[in-house]
């Protein structure tokens, strides 16, 4: 299962994105810890408790997408996330989780608060990449599933793999993110001009 994630601002924009029509099914699947039974709902309070703190990404947010042709049933997804959260140090936090299918394929979302109410801190969340990639391999070993290429070796990555940021840029522009990267990757190193 490929898991990413970030440390997010930007609650009511993250709150339309995971609840948009455009997946075939969206469900919500959990809301934990909050007072609000809506997504949106949810988030506006772990924005509020934020704002007693100076932390401005107040909100964890992973993705777990598993290979395409698994179909995985919900109680692996949901080990996953205690996986996550027991890593992490996100034990208790409250959450959202949403099963989204898209073109048949089922994947999560899990959006979590960082801010402890006790606290009222941010929990720190370090090495998360790194942490993530430990319980990705955990769970396609676990699982049978055979491990992405990239995974066992990153020098064996695609280099025409592009990640969600380079995606949303091409998006906004109207481009394909495949073409774009194919640009950058073709235009090759440049040399350093020499000091004088």
């Amino acid at each position: 299962m490929i898991l990413k994630a970030s440390q997010r601002a930007g609650h009511d924009d993250l709150a339309r994105h995971l609840m948009k029509p455009e997946n075939e099914h969206v469900e919500v699947h959990e809301i934990h810890g909050f007072v609000s039974d809506t997504v949106a709902g949810a988030f506006r309070e772990a924005y509020a408790i934020s704002r007693g703190t100076k932390c401005k990404q107040f909100l964890f947010s992973c993705s777990l997408n598993p290979p395409e042709e698994e179909n995985v049933p919900v109680s692996v997804f949901e080990d996953a996330v205690q996986r996550i959260e027991k890593k992490l140090g996100l034990e208790g936090q409250p959450r959202v989780l949403i099963f989204h299918e898209k073109e048949g394929r089922r994947h999560v979302h899990c959006v979590w608060s960082r801010i402890d109410a006790e606290s009222m801190t941010a929990i720190n969340l370090a090495h998360t990449k790194r942490k993530l990639m430990d319980i990705s391999r955990e769970l396609y070993i676990e699982h049978g599933c055979k491990m992405p290429v990239g995974m066992i070796d990153p020098a064996l990555r695609n280099p025409l793999n592009f990640d969600q940021k380079e995606w949303f840029q091409a998006k906004r522009t109207g481009q394909d993110p495949a073409t774009s990267r194919r640009c950058f990757n073709n235009a090759g190193p440049r040399p350093i001009p020499a000091r004088r």
